[in-house]
């Protein structure tokens, strides 16, 4: 799945992006206008459009990485067992609701260019331009909630992707114990 895991990192590589031209451009202005220079009329506008973008860039490879918002009081209360099922129900249930959200923005661009209506700001541009990032995010959504509840154990380092291959410490028992530590009188393997 190495295509798979190049195609998170780059939404999430894509969303810092955006997030970092947003930051120069507000700065740009801010300091263009208190100096008395002249800068763009379109920098708050291309900011407004590139914040939600930036968002819908970042969901999917959150969630890939398993670090979106989710409830850990129940990963205390379950067993793990029953805790991958609830993650599998719930990614189900995403889904589902992710499957809603792309059809219903699908159809509201669709809606949006066959009426041939148009942003008439700063910029003039379709207005159904806006609206391509939404269902592509929530399509890519759909798809790692697919992987979720189809292979409920893919985040490891064997499929390159996720958090576990990114970020997770290596186990305990790759770790060997420093001299001295971890091995008490009357213990052979470092547990105590």
């Amino acid at each position: 799945m190495n295509w798979y895991a190049r195609l998170m990192r780059a939404c999430g590589a894509l969303s810092a992006a955006t997030v970092g031209a947003i930051t120069l451009l507000v700065c740009w202005d801010v300091v263009g206008r208190n100096l008395g220079l002249p800068t763009p009329g379109w920098t708050n506008e291309i900011t407004e459009y590139a914040l939600p973008v930036a968002t819908l860039l970042a969901a999917p490879w959150l969630l890939w990485r398993n670090q979106h918002v989710r409830l850990d009081l129940l990963g205390m209360v379950l067993s793990p067992a029953a805790q991958r099922q609830v993650d599998r129900v719930a990614s189900a249930l995403g889904l589902v609701v992710c499957g809603c959200m792309v059809w219903y923005a699908w159809k509201m661009l669709a809606d949006s260019r066959e009426a041939g209506s148009v942003v008439l700001k700063a910029l003039v541009f379709p207005e159904w331009w806006l609206y391509v990032p939404v269902p592509a995010a929530f399509a890519l959504l759909a798809l790692e909630c697919a992987r979720r509840v189809l292979w409920p154990s893919g985040l490891g380092a064997d499929d390159a992707g996720g958090a576990a291959a990114d970020t997770a410490p290596p186990p305990p028992s790759a770790t060997p114990p420093a001299p001295g530590q971890g091995q008490g009188p009357g213990q052979a393997g470092g547990t105590r």
